[in-house]
């Protein structure tokens, strides 16, 4: 069902739009008017997301498969997008992976597995974008980083240091966009846990969804829309003033202790 509008006519690339809150970010950009470019290095999810927003707009999506740490396949989305759509107005940066671990029993291979995948494909979805972007008019990068990125944890310390490096790397391309006077904003996201297929790698029952919950001030976890209803209003122009911004969604936990009583 289409909603109000409110990205209608923009053309939004969306990585890891196979599943999980990649999935739900694309339907709900395809419900406020966006055409969409889903994106996943696995083919079939990514497929399955745009049948399903096909199935409600017709002709509104497009996949591809999709390697976000390959330059080439970035290329490639990116033209895609433009060859078929006319151009890309945003571009949310969203395909990622998580893995845990402290200082000494992180293997250094995970630890390059997470900075490839959770950062350096950041960068390069930035560049690519940029360049089909800021001939397209008003253009929104939209990266999402994680609360993980904001405090620390040293449980996390392969994907915090990755989502830091996205809080940053987001700064510095909004600034190179502002001062070269490109019309290309770019923000991060922070959400704390998200339910998602992502999450059961690590809460496998109730039980342990409710310690998890219970370390979030609010009391509960985020589900997709409190991360996609973010999404949407930077990739609107509603957000036409915010650039180099961070959006921190984690129901208060990263504002310090909480203890219950």
């Amino acid at each position: 069902m289409k909603m109000t509008g409110r990205v209608e006519g923009k053309i939004a690339l969306v990585s890891g739009a196979g599943s999980g809150l990649g999935k739900a970010t694309a339907m709900h950009l395809a419900r406020e008017g966006a055409q969409i470019v889903a994106t996943d290095i696995d083919a079939s999810t990514a497929e399955a997301t745009m049948a399903a927003i096909n199935g409600e707009f017709q002709g509104a999506a497009i996949s591809a498969a999709h390697d976000v740490t390959k330059q080439a396949d970035w290329t490639a989305a990116v033209d895609l997008a433009a060859s078929h759509f006319g151009g890309i107005n945003i571009l949310v940066n969203n395909a990622g992976i998580s893995l845990h671990g402290d200082v000494e029993s992180t293997d250094y291979a995970d630890f390059q597995k997470l900075i490839d995948i959770d950062l350096n494909s950041v960068f390069l979805g930035c560049q690519e974008a940029m360049r089909v972007m800021k001939a397209s008019g008003k253009g929104s990068i939209i990266n999402i980083s994680s609360v993980a990125g904001i405090m620390g944890n040293p449980n996390t310390i392969g994907y915090g240091t990755a989502k830091a490096g996205v809080r940053y790397l987001t700064k510095c391309v909004a600034l190179d966009c502002a001062q070269k006077g490109y019309p290309v904003r770019c923000n991060s996201i922070h959400p704390t846990y998200i339910r998602t297929p992502l999450i059961d790698q690590f809460v496998h029952d109730d039980e342990a969804l409710e310690r998890l919950s219970k370390m979030v001030p609010v009391g509960r976890i985020c589900e997709t829309e409190d991360v996609t209803y973010a999404i949407l209003f930077l990739a609107s122009d509603e957000s036409a003033m915010m650039t180099g911004s961070e959006m921190v969604i984690d129901g208060g936990l990263s504002c310090g202790y909480t203890p219950r009583v």
